[in-house]
């Protein structure tokens, strides 16, 4: 089973030239801020995790890929590696997901992260697949207020034709968390649906979008995924204070915790930081075989 993490150092002045220069928007300091914490990913991934084959970190350009990544064992992957030059650069994660089955080597088994989730708790493969079918949890949601249930309710609308099914008042949400998936899945989906896909895509998140969730309820709606919550918490900055994040991260009640990242004040967000980072480095104290 691979690994793909997709990543963003927000700091790096080569991207956020690409940024400004094509995104035609402020740059939302919450959605690509990097707290430094990407090493404790990958440290996660092998106490936790050593059943992992292929370790796939996705990034915009080269110029994002810390210089402590060993990239005998890394995997690097540019968007420009696996994502048609018509559609870059792109500074959306829901583009991203439409093509990550498109990365050159993946595995036909594969877990998608995002760089703000760590494994905390030992796990198997079989928690994220039973009989060759990925396991997650899903929720069913009559109401889509906000912009990110509206994208969800755009990609179980498109998976369920893709699926040969009747619309529906409700969408599937599938569980917010690492997500299992099947490479030949997403292909064949991708090649169904391959020109509402296309129209939707936009360097930047907007309305009519479609993200990951669309090949997840493409998989059960089709009978080749199982509904099993994944062991997961997710803390956001909004409402967790540092004391709440060391304890979920060193008396850890989940397999997995996110830290989602918000709008905050300098000295908070330095604060909750440090409470992170340090939490992290006492749990995961040496270095993986990931970094040199």
């Amino acid at each position: 089973m691979d690994v793909v993490i997709t990543y963003v150092n927000g700091a790096d002045p080569l991207w956020r030239k690409d940024y400004e220069a094509f995104a035609g928007e402020p740059l939302l300091e919450k959605r690509f801020r990097d707290w430094g914490t990407l090493p404790f990913l990958f440290r996660g991934l092998e106490k936790n995790m050593p059943f992992v084959g292929k370790v796939f970190l996705v990034v915009a350009r080269d110029s994002q890929v810390p210089q402590w990544v060993d990239r005998s064992k890394v995997q690097v992957v540019c968007h420009g590696d696996f994502i048609p030059a018509e559609h870059l650069p792109t500074f959306s994660a829901s583009m991203i997901e439409m093509f990550l089955h498109r990365i050159p080597g993946l595995g036909e088994k594969f877990i998608y992260m995002n760089d703000d989730t760590f494994a905390v708790r030992p796990v198997s493969e079989g928690d994220f697949f039973v009989d060759g079918r990925p396991a997650k949890g899903y929720s069913r949601h009559l109401f889509s207020a906000g912009p990110f249930k509206k994208l969800c309710r755009c990609s179980d609308s498109l998976a369920r034709k893709a699926a040969g099914l009747r619309p529906s008042l409700f969408f599937l949400r599938p569980q917010h968390s690492i997500t299992p998936m099947l490479r030949s899945l997403c292909e064949e989906l991708f090649e169904k649906e391959q020109d509402a896909i296309v129209r939707s895509l936009t360097p930047v998140r907007a309305p009519g979008n479609y993200n990951q969730y669309l090949f997840s309820d493409y998989a059960l709606y089709t009978g080749r995924a199982v509904c099993r919550r994944i062991s997961h918490k997710h803390l956001s900055m909004a409402v967790s204070n540092p004391e709440r994040i060391v304890s979920a991260v060193c008396s850890p009640s989940a397999d997995f915790v996110c830290i989602n990242d918000v709008q905050m004040p300098l000295e908070r967000y330095e604060r909750s930081r440090r409470a992170l980072t340090d939490a992290l480095l006492s749990l995961f104290p040496e270095k993986s075989r990931y970094e040199l």
